[in-house]
């Protein structure tokens, strides 16, 4: 009789451990817009994996690629509502809610790395404050490689570009259709591959990576190189998801951020010129815009400074003050 009360107890104190193990565990969904092979979402995997290791096992964060969980569109609102404890958006693809989101799709303001670096240095507290208010705080940010022009015919001048099917993927890009003449169509990456095997689009606006993640070369063989801007992804995280942490994890979710968001800046200039020479490797002619076409994209930059300024009033006149006095 003792030594069955003695092996049940035994059970009993396992179980328990058992039980406050599964209990301590907290799981949190990360879901991107993005394929597993690209560097933004591979950079994340590893985010996720440090996370993993410096809490042992403590925390895990699942990572939902290409849109498998939520939609690109969807995922700030996922996060800020608690749906998803964290995730990935383009930054500029919610300019609608408030213009600084936009800042970084501001063509022609900061067209290298080293601007894109101070211009996110001298936005970042106003974009910190801003999170805030929603629920929401930024873990880490990552730029893409400067933004070109895929289309299907060869160009000259901006006039060139009047009357195309132009995929339209955020305010900033729609408002460059308008600019420009062209015909603004909503399409979002995922979908991207299947709208230009079918013509729904002509010509659109992004990095080399969007280019070969999507095989634009099959469909479109001209890139245009006007690096007219570094756009960013942020990977944002449900401030209730975050209070909730004890200290120690804490402090390795901040750890991994920073150095997801350093890597991330490291890879994304070596990808930079991977991709074009990926590109041309499959078909696809990479072309010095001429200077006609040049000055054109840079009126309309120009333009869209202009617009965004008097969105953005005098906080986002003090922000671009503060990053042309840097």
């Amino acid at each position: 009789m003792k030594r069955r009360t003695t092996l049940t107890a035994a059970v009993g104190l396992c179980l328990g451990a058992l039980a406050l193990t599964v209990n301590a565990q907290t799981k949190w969904d990360l879901p991107t817009a993005y394929p597993p092979a690209n560097y933004h979402t591979e950079n994340i995997v590893q985010f996720a994996k440090d996370v993993d290791a410096a809490t042992a096992g403590k925390l895990k964060i699942t990572v939902h690629a290409n849109a498998s969980l939520f939609k690109a569109p969807e995922i700030k609102r996922a996060v800020q509502s608690g749906q998803a404890q964290a995730g990935e958006i383009l930054l500029a693809n919610f300019a609608n809610e408030n213009p600084i989101y936009a800042l970084d799709g501001v063509p022609f303001l900061a067209t290298t790395y080293a601007e894109s670096q101070k211009l996110y240095n001298v936005s970042k507290p106003a974009m910190d404050k801003l999170l805030a208010a929603q629920g929401m705080k930024v873990l880490f940010m990552v730029p893409w490689a400067p933004q070109g022009i895929y289309i299907k015919k060869e160009i000259s001048a901006g006039a060139d570009l009047k009357g195309v099917k132009w995929r339209a993927y955020s305010p900033a890009t729609a408002r460059i259709a308008d600019l420009v003449g062209a015909q603004p169509v909503q399409i979002q990456q995922a979908e991207l591959s299947a709208a230009m095997a079918t013509g729904a689009v002509e010509a659109y606006m992004s990095s080399g990576s969007t280019g070969y993640d999507t095989k634009t070369y099959e469909s479109i063989k001209n890139f245009y190189d006007t690096q007219a801007w570094i756009p960013k992804n942020a990977v944002l995280v449900n401030a209730k998801a975050f209070d909730a942490l004890d200290p120690a994890s804490k402090d390795a979710v901040l750890k991994a951020a920073a150095a997801a968001e350093a890597r991330g800046w490291k890879v994304a200039q070596e990808k930079n010129e991977e991709y074009k020479k990926l590109l041309a490797e499959r078909g696809m002619k990479i072309h010095k815009p001429s200077p006609k076409l040049e000055a054109d994209m840079r009126q309309v930059g120009s333009t869209m400074q202009a617009d965004w300024l008097k969105l953005a009033g005098a906080d986002g006149a003090a922000i671009v003050d503060a990053y042309k006095k840097k």
